[in-house]
């Protein structure tokens, strides 16, 4: 009997720590299983009256990741709720790490993620700078009490490449002072202008003129492709309106400022609510591959109550002129033949799949404020 009890004795004392050393092990493993951060939203919602436009400062410290990081913490120091990024990325860094950061970046802060697209440029007016971010975000207070003008993307391109930008710049920032015109508005009332340019190599001049041209407006400069193939400058804006236009989606279209039959010059919107998409990539280089990238965006956008019928702005992300023109044609399908919305098109470097052709994104009013 002593034997017997000796025995479990030593059983139980040589059970307990292999069962504590068992239930640490499944612990550790537990530890070690890391969550992923979630996909950004397709679409997001915000209210026109609240909404200011900020332009992250270029930074070379580090490399892409780094630098995603130190944009995000400037961005969430402007006390404002960010809705909607845009990231310009330039180099060689994996363009896929943006999302994943933003992400971690947002869940981390316990915030709402905010839509979001991401394209490859050229360069970035910044050696060894590798991103820029645009941020859509909501003030506490209102600010723009009657409303937001979206002017197309007014271009000016000389066919040669390597030609002097800065007189480009110049014939885009006319055909701008006319857009606003006839908005009823003065350059000083833009929030937010962003210039494609084939070279940077004239930034530091074009700069000054568009800081005096614009002094309220958050800038942003950036190279659409390493090598070129026309001169080019084609600047977009965002503007306040002074005055709540009659509809709360309303197209204008100046003579002086024709451009494909596709898009319209201005949109000025007075709804109240918008939905902002991040980027919808397409796959593919025919009729159908387009047409489902845009289906799959306006099922995003049914998912707010929205449509096609409701959307003030498209910009469209093509990696070749070519691939521009399969989107000219196929886009009056969805946006409308009669009242195209407001836009800019031009190709880009890159996107962050190999496998894309273009992607989209698109601002849509809400149709309960129409």
């Amino acid at each position: 009997m002593r034997r017997l009890l000796l025995s479990l004795t030593l059983s139980v004392a040589l059970a307990v720590p292999a069962a504590w050393a068992d239930k640490q092990k499944v612990k550790e493993q537990e530890t070690q299983t890391l969550e992923l951060p979630p996909d950004p939203p397709a679409v997001v919602t915000a209210e026109t009256d609240r909404l200011v436009f900020h332009v992250t400062p270029l930074s070379a410290k580090g490399l892409l990741s780094q630098q995603v990081r130190d944009a995000l913490k400037w961005l969430l120091r402007q006390k404002a709720t960010v809705v909607r990024l845009r990231a310009f990325v330039a180099g060689t860094g994996d363009m896929r790490r943006v999302q994943a950061i933003v992400s971690e970046v947002f869940s981390d802060k316990k915030l709402p993620l905010p839509a979001l697209s991401v394209v490859q440029v050229g360069a970035l007016p910044l050696d060894g700078a590798q991103v820029v971010l645009e941020s859509m975000a909501m003030s506490r207070n209102p600010v723009n009490p009657h409303g937001l003008a979206f002017i197309s993307g007014q271009g000016a391109s000389v066919e040669k490449p390597l030609q002097p930008l800065a007189p480009l710049f110049d014939q885009s920032v006319e055909r701008m002072r006319a857009a606003l015109q006839a908005a009823g508005l003065e350059p000083a009332d833009v929030l937010c202008v962003t210039c494609y340019l084939s070279s940077l190599d004239e930034l530091t001049a074009i700069r000054q003129r568009a800081h005096a041209e614009f002094p309220k407006a958050a800038l942003n400069f950036v190279q659409r492709t390493r090598e070129p193939l026309q001169s080019l400058v084609e600047c977009e804006a965002v503007a306040r309106l002074r005055r709540r236009p009659a509809q709360p989606l309303v197209f204008v279209n100046p003579p002086e400022l024709a451009g494909p039959s596709d898009t319209s010059q201005i949109a000025l919107v007075g709804g109240r609510r918008l939905a902002l998409t991040g980027t919808q990539l397409a796959f593919g280089f025919d009729d159908d591959d387009a047409r489902l990238a845009f289906q799959r965006l306006g099922r995003s956008l049914a998912q707010k109550g929205a449509s096609y019928d409701h959307v003030a702005v498209t910009r469209i992300y093509p990696l070749s002129s070519s691939i521009a023109e399969l989107v000219r044609k196929i886009r009056p399908e969805f946006c409308g033949r009669e009242r195209p919305p407001a836009g800019t098109m031009v190709a880009f470097q890159g996107l962050p799949s190999l496998d894309a052709s273009f992607a989209l994104d698109v601002i849509a009013v809400l149709p309960d404020t129409l």
